[in-house]
């Protein structure tokens, strides 16, 4: 298990209520928004040993950042698994594979768009890739309890795994030569691979797709933050499940 640190009422509430994690501290401000939050108060009368309260000073040597709401918790956990494509069941199964992006601000926007999109877990390179951080888990904003992540030692071998399991693999990237976003059918047994905005999806992981698929670009940026793309891309899929 690795130890993290998360703050603000949607990360602590979603660590507290859940059974997955062990509780190291929870520091709460006096005075705060998460000392009177009645939610909180409840996920905490059975931490008592573990709590502490600080005054405002004490509190902001702790955690400088602003918007923490005033509560703190520190835990441990693990939240990358091995992919096991036995536990679903379902036929329009989504993964989200992710290929060279290292930014951890991206990585918790995915989660959380992933997380509200109901896809059914993101997939993460061993390297080459950013990994769960405090970053990540505060960017998420608690979506990360809901969601599945793996840990993958070759993306392309996985890619190779999916595709004998009757999964279509979509690679999307920033060409011409690629079909149009809309023409795609994301209904199906799929996973979507994403690379960075600089990078893109390497050459071998690239050619193991079935398809690539580009969103058109009508301004003079010509390409999106790759969490804007996934938002893009698995909001179309969503809109797709919902007119079959």
């Amino acid at each position: 298990r690795t130890e993290y640190s998360v703050y603000g009422l949607n990360n602590a509430i979603s660590i507290l209520s859940s059974k997955k994690y062990i509780i190291n501290s929870i520091i709460v401000m006096n005075g705060s928004i998460a000392e009177s939050n009645s939610q909180i108060q409840n996920l905490i009368k059975d931490q008592k040993s573990q709590i502490a309260f600080l005054n405002k000073k004490d509190f902001l040597i702790k955690c400088k950042n602003k918007h923490s709401q005033g509560i703190i918790v520190n835990f441990s956990a693990d939240f990358l698994k091995e992919l096991d494509l036995y536990e679903f069941n379902e036929e329009n199964i989504c993964f989200v594979i992710i290929d060279q992006i290292n930014d951890p601000q991206n990585l918790g926007q995915i989660i959380r768009t992933c997380e509200c999109a109901g896809i059914n877990g993101i997939i993460l390179p061993k390297h080459g890739s950013v990994h769960i951080t405090n970053t990540v888990l505060q960017v998420s904003q608690g979506a990360f309890d809901n969601i599945n992540l793996y840990m993958v030692t070759n993306i392309k071998n996985t890619i190779d795994l999916l595709k004998k399991n009757d999964f279509w693999v979509i690679g999307m990237e920033n060409s011409l030569d690629c079909k149009d976003w809309y023409e795609m059918d994301y209904t199906k047994k799929v996973a979507i691979v994403f690379g960075s905005e600089s990078k893109g999806i390497r050459k071998l992981v690239k050619k193991s797709c079935d398809f690539l698929s580009t969103i058109p670009m009508s301004g003079k940026t010509n390409s999106l933050n790759v969490s804007a793309s996934i938002s893009a891309i698995v909001f179309e899929r969503k809109r797709q499940l919902k007119s079959e």
